[in-house]
């Protein structure tokens, strides 16, 4: 993981734009412990990791055992907090993708992690498939929902197209982010909906935690859309807004890691707490201010 497998980025990933500024340097937690800096588009508002591993280097940054959604078995409390709350939100997740297409259909999840969600949804009788770029866990998505999961955008057949498709926590790990987007869209059906899921570093929780905010998560998370950020790629791919949802697990899910990163010698029991305390005032203030939660979920229509 040494400075040449970085790539130096000298236009906006979203924009285009070269009006960029330095933002600040943030450290990686959970893997290398190495600090990367992240740049705010003065254009568009969109801050991003620069510079940053390439596509082909970014990998042993996975390569720790919180990463939770690569796995399907619970190793410790939070693991199993993490899925129990995971199969709860899989439900409300479904629940909307029908409230969308109430006739059902076909349904694209990118980022699709061992397909908790793609199962369940086929069961209900959507036509599914599932993009999983991380080996691990597309072997157990596999297993769920067998030859329906590819590992690349690329691989979809190219007459292969969809009601809805979904990026959860996904787009800001995107390296071709405009590229994968078009491509995307190109496989929407027309009035159809496209639904993205990203953390909110205008939150409560990350104003109050800075730079130990576990919601940065350097340098796995590539960019961080605030709402300006979310205006601009609406425009940009000639999109509608029709819907925004407050995630409201995120808020306690990441103030837990926050405080784990801001006081690491801390007791568990005090750790939760503190997270609980920290994801409810979130959620509290976010609700009397446009909207800023941890993370929320964006529905976009096909113009």
């Amino acid at each position: 993981m040494e400075d040449k497998m970085l790539e130096k980025l000298t236009k906006c990933p979203l924009c285009k734009s070269g009006h960029f500024l330095n933002y600040q340097e943030i450290k990686d937690f959970a893997v290398s412990q190495k600090s990367f800096l992240i740049c705010n588009c003065t254009n568009c508002g969109l801050k991003f990791t620069n510079p940053r591993p390439t596509e082909e280097t970014i990998a042993p940054y996975y390569d720790f055992p919180e990463y939770f959604s690569h796995d399907d078995k619970a190793k410790n409390l939070t693991q199993f907090i993490y899925q129990k709350v995971r199969n709860y939100t899989t439900s409300q997740k479904l629940k909307h993708l029908t409230s969308l297409k109430p006739l059902k259909g076909s349904y694209l999840d990118y980022g699709c992690g061992t397909a908790e969600l793609l199962a369940k949804a086929e069961n209900k009788g959507w036509k599914v498939t599932g993009i999983e770029p991380n080996e691990k866990a597309k072997k157990l998505a596999e297993t769920k929902i067998d030859g329906k999961v590819y590992q690349s955008i690329n691989d979809l057949p190219k007459e292969s197209s969809f009601d809805i498709i979904t990026l959860y926590h996904v787009l800001e790990h995107i390296h071709l982010l405009r590229k994968t987007v078009k491509k995307l869209l190109k496989h929407l059906k027309s009035d159809s909906y496209i639904v993205i899921a990203v953390p909110n570093p205008d939150s409560p929780d990350a104003i109050k935690y800075g730079k130990q905010w576990a919601g940065w998560d350097i340098p796995r998370h590539l960019y961080h859309f605030n709402h300006q950020a979310i205006k601009s790629f609406e425009e940009i791919f000639d999109l509608q807004l029709t819907n925004e949802i407050p995630m409201i697990f995120d808020s306690y899910y990441v103030s837990l890691l926050s405080e784990g990163y801001t006081y690491p010698d801390q007791s568990t029991l005090k750790k939760y707490w503190k997270a609980i305390v920290s994801g409810k005032k979130s959620n509290k203030e976010a609700a009397k201010s446009a909207g800023n939660y941890s993370s929320n979920l964006f529905v976009f229509k096909k113009k």
